[in-house]
């Protein structure tokens, strides 16, 4: 719990200091990854691998959200083109609001999840934490 509590409050400082176009691709991550997900809380599970990857890198949320090959959605490199097609997605004022508010911890601290899918050769090292949806998270 104290973890959780350390994480929890360095997320609030780093959404304190998110500018608009660090809200809107972290937003937008959460839309290309998580929006056509309807089960509850699924973006903000994967809003939790976000924070928590920022945490553990000591990175910002965007620049997380864009690492390289972190989160499919931008391995195309067209930043433009899907943070427009996010943008008209009719969840993403939801994504804002999620991005905008206080952290949920629907994952137990995972900083990983793939869709159900696919079997990614990292998972079997790491212990799976919950399963949202069509996605599968692990710490």
């Amino acid at each position: 719990m104290k973890t959780f509590r350390i994480i929890l409050i360095t997320a609030l400082t780093a959404l304190s200091n998110l500018s608009a176009n660090d809200s809107d691709i972290v937003a937008a991550t959460l839309i290309l990854e998580a929006g056509g997900e309807h089960a509850e809380g699924a973006m903000q599970a994967v809003h939790e691998v976000i924070l928590n990857r920022a945490v553990k890198r000591r990175l910002t949320s965007k620049q997380v959200c864009l690492q390289r090959k972190q989160f499919s959605c931008w391995n195309s490199g067209k930043i433009a083109t899907l943070l427009a097609k996010a943008k008209r997605h009719p969840r993403w004022h939801e994504a804002l609001a999620i991005v905008r508010s206080a952290p949920t911890n629907y994952t137990g601290g995972a900083d990983h999840y793939h869709a159900d899918y696919c079997n990614p050769y990292w998972a079997s090292s790491l212990k799976k934490t919950y399963i949202i949806g069509k996605h599968i998270f692990y710490k």
